[in-house]
């Protein structure tokens, strides 16, 4: 049989996971394939989804981190510590990854002529390194009993 001790941050954790795959792996380059979809119409969709999907994050970082508190539970535990590189990734995403690809998305819309740029890169490996992280981490809320 299998228990879960923290169930708000398990549901959490894989809703976030979800969340993640769902836009930055398959909408955000989808939206781009659509009849009549330019790029300066697309980036601005991105810009409005990628702000929205941040504050989602955050919304499901904070219950995961209440749960977690309410079950006093052990933060520095090696199982719990991989909550903290999600959660340092989404720092980084919002202070400067994101605004940085938002001014660059803006520049665009305006006729801007912009050089190439690796942040999109760096994007996806976040994503990438955030999702395997709180895959690590919701597994770990799984506790099989005997």
């Amino acid at each position: 049989m299998t228990t879960v001790k923290m169930p708000v941050a398990a549901i959490c954790t894989f809703v976030w996971i979800g969340f993640v795959c769902a836009i930055s792996f398959m909408e955000a380059w989808l939206k781009f394939r659509a009849p009549g979809i330019t790029v300066p119409l697309g980036l601005g969709i991105g810009r409005l989804v990628f702000g929205a999907l941040n504050k989602v994050e955050w919304v499901l970082a904070a219950a995961i981190l209440l749960n977690m508190m309410i079950s006093k539970a052990a933060f520095l535990k090696p199982k719990h510590i991989a909550l903290l590189i999600p959660a340092i990734l989404l720092l980084i995403q919002t202070v400067w990854l994101l605004p940085a690809l938002d001014a660059r998305a803006q520049m665009h819309i305006d006729g801007v002529n912009i050089p190439h740029s690796n942040l999109h890169f760096y994007f996806v490996g976040v994503e990438a390194l955030k999702v395997t992280a709180l895959f690590i981490f919701g597994i770990s809320l799984f506790k099989t009993i005997r």
